[in-house]
């Protein structure tokens, strides 16, 4: 049955302060690497979502020993996973792809790794083969070169592997996590042009942090024998889930927001949010490294913004561009057709529906902002990124509802309250 939540109008706002949860990027790649570990790492402050969850108990049922705690996770790792059963992974692209490549290095009767009908569609044929040629035991149970699929005993080795840089940065985050325990040296050479470079960037971030070795020159990624070692691991705040509250003064035009927690500069690629505003003519104050404020001072203005490293941000830019003055053309991300959503396609059809003018790009959208919007009732495509972005919008109409509501559990579980949080603040 399907449930439905009407975001009320924000009648008074004028300021919040707010420190946002933990980044999943960063979440569960240090899952990954501490499950490498022999001994017992801290992974301060994660992010208690669902795709993190997802994860959590797809390690735990490979061997890891996962305890949840008031700092966190411990994590004591095991550099052969058992391959025994099914393990469900919903819609998580990355945590799948991540450890699919951790199943490879384990023993046992076989494991199959499956998820939701979308999770179903979504590209890994690349990465499955990748993982062949290092000696992986991969069989697709429906369509070559997606889930689901069983993983059995194989005989992974290093190697110099070639990847498209187009499709996913994932492929190579998941190749990277499992190199630094295999013998020898890993090559992995970039073809073309490289889409969501800064989530590699945050992979060698984590990875390191761990005491492995990444070395990247040019268009090639060398991992020599580096064992993983225990460590305790902060995350930090989530620059994605930030974005929804950084544009609430110019979707209201008036007042302010502060996240506390907020770093700058940092790795996550989705810190550029705050370029954009200010490109756009938004006030931003940086606030030493931890902390930003963001200010209304006048109607923004529409622009050209290229999104190939940021994708993410694409739900939330939409909603920005269409109360921004003039045309904007949001661009630079063709593989945002292959995320939870077609989220290009997806974006078009409920903008549409508000009133707004959009024409559809094959690598994003050309939008046409406005003053005023139509009553709508949002499809969220059971995607994250698009229920909180558009209820973003409804802060202003009070005249959007958003269909599944729930879908924001995939990545900031208490989405919800954070909302209600600033209607109880700004009375």
């Amino acid at each position: 049955m399907k449930q439905y939540k009407k975001v009320e109008k924000l009648e008074k706002f004028s300021f919040a302060v707010l420190k946002i949860p933990g980044s999943k990027s960063y979440t569960q790649r240090a899952l990954l690497c501490a499950s490498m570990c022999e001994d017992t790492s801290q992974i301060i402050m994660p992010v208690l979502c669902e795709d993190v969850l997802l994860l959590k108990e797809a390690l735990k049922k490979a061997g890891v020993d996962i305890e949840t705690h008031n700092f966190g996770f411990s994590v004591k790792g095991t550099i052969s996973p058992t391959l025994e059963g099914e393990v469900f992974f919903g819609n998580n692209g990355t945590g799948s792809r991540f450890f699919l490549a951790y199943a490879c290095l384990g023993k046992g009767k076989g494991m199959k790794i499956y998820g939701v009908p979308r999770l179903h569609e979504r590209p890994m044929g690349v990465l499955i083969e990748a993982l062949r040629k290092l000696g992986a035991n991969i069989t697709c149970l429906e369509k070559e070169g997606f889930l689901p699929v069983v993983v059995r005993n194989g005989n992974i080795k290093k190697t110099s592997l070639k990847l498209p840089g187009n499709i996913s940065s994932q492929f190579f985050s998941a190749i990277m996590l499992i190199s630094p325990i295999l013998e020898n040296e890993m090559e992995i050479y970039i073809e073309g042009e490289l889409f969501s470079k800064s989530y590699i960037e945050i992979t060698k971030e984590v990875m390191e942090a761990f005491s492995a070795k990444v070395i990247w020159e040019g268009n090639c990624i060398k991992i020599p024998y580096s064992p993983y070692k225990s460590t305790k691991f902060e995350i930090p705040a989530d620059a994605s889930s930030a974005s929804y509250f950084l544009m609430i003064p110019f979707v209201l035009e008036k007042g302010s927001v502060v996240i506390e927690n907020y770093e700058y500069p940092s790795k996550q690629a989705d810190t550029k949010f705050l370029e954009f505003l200010r490109e756009m003519g938004g006030k931003v104050e940086i606030k030493g490294s931890k902390g930003v404020k963001v200010s209304f001072k006048e109607k923004l203005r529409g622009g050209e913004f290229n999104l190939k490293d940021c994708p993410d941000l694409f739900p939330t830019m939409c909603i920005l561009c269409s109360v921004a003055e003039g045309k904007s053309i949001l661009k630079g991300a063709p593989h945002l057709r292959y995320k939870e959503t077609d989220r290009i396609l997806a974006m078009a059809k409920e903008l549409t529906k508000l009133g707004v003018k959009v024409e559809e790009l094959a690598d994003g959208l050309i939008i046409e902002g406005r003053n005023s919007f139509n009553p709508a009732v949002i499809h969220t495509y059971d995607d994250h990124r698009i229920a909180m972005a558009f209820s973003i919008l409804g802060l202003r109409t009070g005249e959007i509802v958003i269909e599944n509501p729930d879908c924001v559990k995939k990545s900031f579980p208490d989405f919800w309250e954070y909302l209600d949080k600033l209607y109880e603040e700004n009375r």
